[in-house]
């Protein structure tokens, strides 16, 4: 499915009816990392899975792109599908632009599910590397990027049997186009800090973390349970940064009783 929304194509996917979880996923990636979810709680809830401006089968302009206009997108099609408020589950990048939602369309999020992700910024180190990646990839191509990141995506743990699965998320990875994967790296390395204002987003809130998680270990997991109001953790067992494929069962029975939690005062 498509939505003409703030200019561009945007493509998503959408089942089931009931209580709204829009599912943002995180960089280099696409909403296709989320089928696992939308299979796994199709019959409960209304799952809308986007694929960002720039990655999947959205559209890709040249830019400038920004966690202000990842956000808006995710705004717009809300509107589009006639959702007042949702719940917000942010993986990785995908957590960025939820912070960016709560700070700026906090009337939009009913609840909130923080995936493998972390409310503090880049430090000058780490912004360097995203914009020389950017110029990487703008320079050599989509490969730059898969082949930076695959490493740090699975569980250190993964064996053999998870072959198959690595090279899915390679495959999702390499669809990404260029200006898509240059716009998001420079987003993220101007995106804000919010771990000082974590205290004042008070609504419900779930933070999933993963046992094995080598970009954003457990410990930035916990840290962020601590530093928001209302919030539960759970942190994966047996999975890396890719929680949500390398696990699901554990990941869609934690997302089923957060959402069942908070559904009762949600309409």
């Amino acid at each position: 499915m498509q939505a003409f929304i703030n200019g561009i194509n945007l493509a998503y996917e959408e089942c089931g009816e009931g209580l709204p979880l829009l599912l943002i996923h995180g960089f280099p990636l696409s909403g296709r990392i989320w089928e696992p979810q939308m299979e796994g709680l199709k019959g409960d809830f209304r799952l809308i899975a986007p694929d960002l401006r720039g990655f999947g089968n959205s559209d890709a302009p040249e830019g400038p792109y920004s966690m202000d206009i990842f956000a808006d997108d995710m705004v717009g099609l809300l509107d589009h599908l006639g959702i007042e408020r949702a719940v917000v589950c942010g993986m990785s990048m995908g957590g960025y632009v939820l912070l960016n939602m709560l700070a700026r369309h906090p009337h939009r999020v009913g609840g909130a599910c923080f995936m493998v992700t972390r409310g503090g910024d880049d430090d000058a180190a780490g912004r360097e590397r995203r914009l020389k990646l950017a110029r990487e990839v703008l320079d050599k191509g989509a490969q730059v990027v898969s082949s930076a990141f695959a490493s740090v995506l699975f569980s250190s743990q993964a064996g053999a049997g998870e072959r198959e699965l690595i090279a899915e998320v390679c495959r999702i990875m390499e669809q990404a186009r260029p200006s898509g994967l240059a716009g998001a790296l420079v987003a993220m390395a101007g995106r804000a800090d919010y771990s000082d204002r974590l205290a004042g987003f008070n609504l419900p809130s779930l933070v999933i973390g993963a046992e094995f998680d080598q970009a954003i270990p457990p410990g930035e997991s916990r840290l962020m349970a601590e530093s928001l109001p209302d919030a539960r953790l759970a942190i994966v067992p047996d999975a890396g940064h890719m929680a949500g494929m390398e696990n699901p069962e554990f990941v869609n029975r934690e997302l089923h009783r957060f959402l069942a939690e908070i559904s009762a005062s949600f309409f």
